[in-house]
């Protein structure tokens, strides 16, 4: 009997542990995307574009583009637009040098996060969960402060020139967000779900038999 019991203890125990490692790789690739995505939030033009607007025939059409944190995008007649920025060193726009600091911020916990995959091989796994949570909920937290700064900065001489001159905090005027500003906001979430998710693996790894598990093995210790 002592034995049969052994063997079902073993085998939960090690369906429990598969089970554990399994949501931990799932959780580190999607760690690895959300960072990808963090640097594509960073460098894309697309926070705000100009919306689709009806002109009168005869008269110039209204300027259309794009603008992001580091530049502003207006559509040419070639394919590729004329961007005016400072992407390449990395100089955000003067009215949204807040939230650019701010998703460095982020990006730079999401990355130290991913980093920290590696301490996996040397340091328990409770405690490298744990850190990485953490690191993600900072990042996450940042982001979403991020997200509140952008429409409040709008009012400024970069957002007049591309939406006009209704341009005010928290009304874009002529534009409207766009996608990189939408995939922001879907960060976020990603960012509470990833920590949320690293907090629970660490918990189980603290814990990796169920109670009525370690009361077995601990009677068939027993003397």
């Amino acid at each position: 009997m002592q034995v049969h019991t052994s063997e079902v203890a073993r085998l939960y125990q090690t369906e429990f542990v598969r089970s554990a490692r399994a949501v931990g790789v799932l959780w580190a690739v999607c760690t690895l995307c959300f960072a990808v995505i963090e640097v594509v939030i960073l460098i894309q033009p697309s926070w705000v574009g100009t919306r689709q607007l009806h002109y009168r025939p005869g008269s110039p059409p209204p300027q259309a583009g794009t603008l992001g944190l580091f530049e502003v995008c207006l559509e040419t007649d070639w394919p590729v637009p004329e961007c005016r920025g400072s992407l390449r060193t990395l100089t955000p726009l003067p009215a949204f040098q807040s939230p650019a600091v701010l998703v460095c911020i982020s990006l730079a916990m999401v990355w130290a996060s991913v980093g920290c995959l590696c301490l996996f091989r040397f340091c328990n796994a409770a405690t490298v969960y744990k850190i990485c949570a953490w690191l993600q909920l900072t990042a996450g937290f940042c982001l979403a402060l991020a997200c509140v700064l952008f429409p409040d900065s709008w009012e400024c001489a970069e957002m007049r020139a591309l939406c006009g001159e209704s341009v005010s905090s928290f009304s874009p005027g002529n534009c409207t967000v766009h996608w990189a500003y939408v995939l922001a906001m879907l960060g976020i979430l990603d960012a509470a779900i990833l920590a949320t998710l690293a907090f629970v693996l660490g918990n189980r790894q603290d814990a990796l038999l169920p109670d009525d598990a370690k009361d077995v093995t601990g009677l068939l210790l027993s003397p």
